[in-house]
């Protein structure tokens, strides 16, 4: 693990980031000796994966079901349509 100074991690930000993704941390000390790590995210696979739902459905099973549902017209969407017509109609 490396330990950068300050002005160091602030003039050379880019390969300080490379360095923490690499070797998955590194350490910036101030002039008054504190020190902080930083530490990368880790990637996140997709955006409809939830960690903490244990749902045994795959991503293009979930785009499926919506696609079927954003077709699919409801009750007030009939409503809606019928009464459309009925004004168009007139």
């Amino acid at each position: 693990m490396q330990v950068f100074t300050y002005s160091e991690a602030r003039q050379k930000l880019s390969s300080v980031l490379d360095k923490a993704e690499k070797s998955g941390k590194v350490l910036i000390r101030r002039k008054d000796g504190r020190t902080f790590a930083l530490v990368p995210e880790p990637a996140v696979a997709s955006p409809l994966d939830v960690p903490w739902i244990k749902a045994q459905v795959t991503t293009e099973e979930i785009v499926s079901i919506l696609k079927k549902q954003r077709g699919r017209k409801t009750a007030a969407t009939r409503f809606l349509d019928k009464r459309r017509k009925s004004l168009e109609k007139q």
